[in-house]
């Protein structure tokens, strides 16, 4: 059974700065592609940041994000991360990890970060 399983969010300031994380098990955690998505009611999901699978890791960033997020990736854990600095109101969201392999798609169940005052 695959499960991703996200922990890290929370509330910060505007201007602060947070580490989420998802730990992959029941896949080939270091075969896939891993991405952070982010979600506000009444709004579709939407792509926060990806990285590819172990060799390359190439990464991918939403333009409202670039140089202000960071993914990354350790396949001796399972795990990726999101660092994020600079964080703004509008970065408030659940923010759900997701994994892509051999054309399956996986979802984690999110973690909520708020930016706020």
């Amino acid at each position: 059974q695959v499960q991703l399983v996200e922990s890290g969010g929370g509330l910060v300031q505007p201007g602060g700065s947070l580490k989420i994380s998802c730990v992959g098990s029941g896949i080939i955690f270091s075969a896939s592609t891993m991405g952070w998505y982010r979600q506000v009611p009444g709004k579709q999901r939407e792509l926060v940041a990806t990285i590819s699978a172990a060799g390359s890791a190439t990464t991918t960033y939403a333009d409202s994000v670039k140089d202000r997020f960071t993914i990354s990736r350790d396949d001796a854990k399972n795990t990726v991360y999101l660092q994020m600095n600079s964080l703004k109101p509008e970065d408030t969201a659940v923010y759900y990890c997701n994994a892509k392999i051999f054309r399956l798609e996986y979802w984690g169940q999110g973690t909520l970060v708020t930016v706020s005052e």
